[in-house]
């Protein structure tokens, strides 16, 4: 078994948890250590998109 197969990952396409590699790379998000922290990939998500469009606005200044 491989690294990635034996962690979590969140199907943005179905909002499910995975472990392994049971969808395509593209339609996941992680890996993530636990199932509990991949069914939060959502939030954490949108909170580094934040962070980064933030960051962003500041190197424009």
């Amino acid at each position: 078994m491989t690294q990635g197969s034996e962690k979590f990952w969140y199907n943005l396409v179905t909002g499910e948890v995975e472990q392994g590699f049971e969808s395509p790379a593209i339609d996941r998000a992680g890996p993530f250590a636990t199932r509990e922290e991949a069914a939060k990939a959502p939030e954490l998500l949108r909170e580094r998109s934040r962070a980064w469009a933030e960051e962003e606005a500041r190197d424009d200044r």
